[in-house]
Parts: C-alpha cells; sequence; structure tokens
C-alpha cells in the first residue's frame, strides 16, 4: 500500500472512502505515488463533520459537485462524493450524487483510471482497468465516442496516457472515436490544451503517442505543421525530457499565442529559435562570447534543435555547461565615477568598452575595462 503522511489520518476519519483514479493506478503499475485522491458515499457536508471532529482541516475546495480537501499533516486530500452525470456539454457536466461505486466508476475516462481501492487494500475493478494496465491497453470506459463527447479533453488525455501506459497497437475503438471527434478539440481553451500537451511531451518516449496523434489528425487541430519525424530527430540526440523544447523541434508556428504560453516560455522558445551561431569545434573564448551575448538554457537549446547527432556536438553541449558565464565587469556608475554625466557618451562608452571586452574573449577584469574606459573620455 502506499505510505503518505496523513493518508491514515483522512482514512481513520472517513473509513467509508476508497482511493481512487491515478493512485490505484500508480500502485497497481508499481510506480512513485505523490498524491492520493478519495471517493465517498457520504455527502460532502458530513466528509467536512467528520474530518474536523477528527481534528483535520476540511476545506470546500468544489462542494457543489462534492469535493472537499482535507488537510492531514500538511498534505491536501480531495475527498469526492460519488456522482453521477446529469448533463454534459463536451468539456463541463452537471452531477448529482449516489452511492453507488460502480456509477461512479462509469463516469471516469479510462479503465484505467477506474479502478478503487479500500483502506485495506480490496480493490475494485469493474471494467477491466487491471488487465488493461498490465496490458499497455488504454480504452474508454464504455462507450468511446460517447465518453468523447461528453468531455472533448479525453482526447488529449488519452495520448497522455498512452504515451506513459500505452504498449504495442492501440485500442481501436479509442482511434475510431478520436478520429471522429477531433473537432472537437477547438471547443477547449488553449491553456488546457497547452496543460494537456506538455504531460504528452514530458515522458522519456512520447513518440508513438505524438505518431498517433499525427495519424488520427489530432496533431493538426492542436499544433498545425508539427512533424513527427523533427520530434524523432531530437530524441535521437538524447535531449532533455523538456516538453517546451520538444514541442519546438515538432513545428515553427507561432505556439506563443496559439497556447497562450507564459512570458518566460515564450522568451524561451523565441530564443531557441534565434541563429546557432556555435559550431563543435569553436574555441573557448567563441564560446564565452555568445555565453555573454545569451543565457545557458537558451544557447543548449539552439545545439539541441538545431546541431547534428555526432560526438562534436555532444562535447560542445558539455563544454558550454561547463563554462562560466562572464560578466561585462563595468556599470554605468562606475563611469559616473570618473565624471562622465548621464547620456549618449556614457552610453557609447560603455558599447566601446564591452565591444573590446568581448573581442578579447571576455577574459579582462573590472580594471582593465576602467582603463580602456578612462582613455575613451
Amino acid at each position: 500500500m502506499i505510505c503518505l503522511p496523513g493518508l491514515d489520518a483522512v482514512w481513520a476519519a472517513v473509513p467509508e472512502a476508497r482511493m481512487v483514479g491515478g493512485a490505484v493506478r500508480d500502485m497497481l503499475a508499481g510506480r512513485e505515488v505523490a498524491d492520493v485522491d478519495f471517493a465517498s458515499p457520504l455527502a460532502p457536508e458530513t466528509v467536512m463533520a467528520r474530518a474536523r471532529a477528527a481534528g483535520l482541516k476540511a476545506v470546500p475546495t468544489g462542494i457543489a459537485h462534492g469535493t472537499v480537501t482535507i488537510v492531514a499533516e500538511g498534505q491536501g486530500f480531495e475527498v469526492t462524493t460519488l456522482r453521477r452525470d446529469v448533463q454534459t456539454d463536451g468539456r463541463h457536466a452537471v452531477v448529482a450524487f449516489t452511492d453507488d461505486w460502480r456509477e461512479d466508476a462509469a463516469r471516469r475516462d479510462f479503465t484505467i483510471n477506474a479502478m478503487n481501492c479500500t483502506r485495506g487494500g480490496e480493490i475494485f475493478d469493474y471494467f477491466g482497468g487491471r488487465a488493461d494496465l498490465q496490458a499497455g491497453i488504454v480504452r474508454f470506459v464504455g462507450d468511446a465516442r460517447q465518453r468523447i463527447e461528453e468531455d472533448y479533453l479525453r482526447i488529449l488525455r488519452f495520448f497522455r496516457f498512452f504515451a506513459r501506459y500505452g504498449q504495442g497497437a492501440p485500442d481501436a475503438a479509442a482511434v475510431a472515436a478520436i478520429q471522429a471527434g477531433r473537432a472537437g478539440l477547438r471547443q477547449l481553451s488553449a491553456e488546457r490544451v497547452w496543460s494537456e500537451v506538455k504531460k504528452i511531451l514530458t515522458p522519456p518516449a512520447p513518440l508513438a503517442a505524438v505518431t498517433l496523434m499525427h495519424e488520427t489528425g489530432v496533431l493538426e487541430v492542436v499544433l498545425p505543421g508539427a512533424k513527427p519525424e523533427r520530434l524523432a530527430a531530437l530524441l535521437a540526440r538524447r535531449a532533455p525530457c523538456e516538453p517546451l523544447l520538444r514541442v519546438a523541434a515538432l513545428t515553427d508556428e507561432d505556439l506563443a499565442t496559439r497556447l497562450r504560453l507564459s512570458g518566460a516560455e515564450a522568451a524561451l522558445l523565441a530564443g531557441w529559435r534565434g541563429t546557432l551561431a556555435l559550431r563543435p569545434g569553436d574555441d573557448e573564448a567563441t564560446l564565452r562570447r555568445a555565453l555573454a551575448a545569451e543565457t545557458l538554457e537558451i544557447l543548449l537549446g539552439r545545439v539541441w534543435l538545431q546541431g547534428g547527432e555526432d560526438a562534436g556536438w555532444a562535447r560542445l553541449r558539455d563544454r558550454l555547461a561547463a563554462t562560466e558565464r562572464p560578466v561585462f565587469p563595468l556599470q554605468g556608475r562606475d563611469l559616473t565615477a570618473l565624471g562622465v554625466p548621464p547620456g549618449k557618451k556614457l552610453g557609447e562608452i560603455l558599447r566601446l568598452t564591452r565591444q573590446n571586452w568581448l573581442k578579447g574573449g571576455c577574459v579582462a577584469d573590472k580594471q582593465f575595462c576602467l582603463d580602456l574606459a578612462k582613455s575613451l573620455i
């Protein structure tokens, strides 16, 4: 069983609850479980009362949908009342509470996510999720088309779990339903799409999932112009498991707008798409000049994306990582201390001094640069 701080305290307060979803799946797969969600036949108000009576903090984080967060030993655990869908619109659902565990499991997306587990370790598996997990099959619960029409995000979730757990050929019913429903992805917000794409591209070997996205037409909907073979080339270089780097390899399209990237993500992507001026045979002075102009993260990204696969490029990456980033030793205040007033002349002296510092391989110290600046006053 799983050992997490606070887990026993929650189960002691709500013994009727069962662990559900990803925690059960990963426990059975022998993977690390970082957080645990529960389902319970009790009403959310009762769950909160039970938790507080046990001295635990209870927060009504989504009480309209039956979700309460119990905080125990600094760890948050979501406890959601068993539900059934009353109405769906392709993204959101109107739910009603139930006390039927199978009915609650039937509304979940995939068989591997529809299992639950009691405190004593008994597994309830209504739809063959355990066998699917062992076989590496990602299969929708019930009718695949219906599951997708209830929530089109499930298309991307399919590829996320296929990238992590899939083995061999994908489930045929799932593929057919995805092809039929892929236009529904356009209903999703850019933020939700990017959140799922990141999860698809995070595992060590996402190429099979991305290739399947291409074959089903999903990749063109979410990342127009994306080419799986470009990702294959990046993976062949053994690049880091960085989803933004991988998406940059897939397509040259304007992702910052399409995926609503954060400012930091957009800046990094723009930096990676700059010209790679470095080559494996470059000397240390050239590397220092490059690092003075750009961050190591940007330079390494350019090398991963635009460089080759031979040992020389690998050595270049190692050399870059081992080179301390040089910092130009002068600032404007150093020149004002010499009597140069703020303005155009000060800026020009700094520019010429820095140009000389760069030309010399970024090794001149502050005193050398000060002496040069004095000669330009």
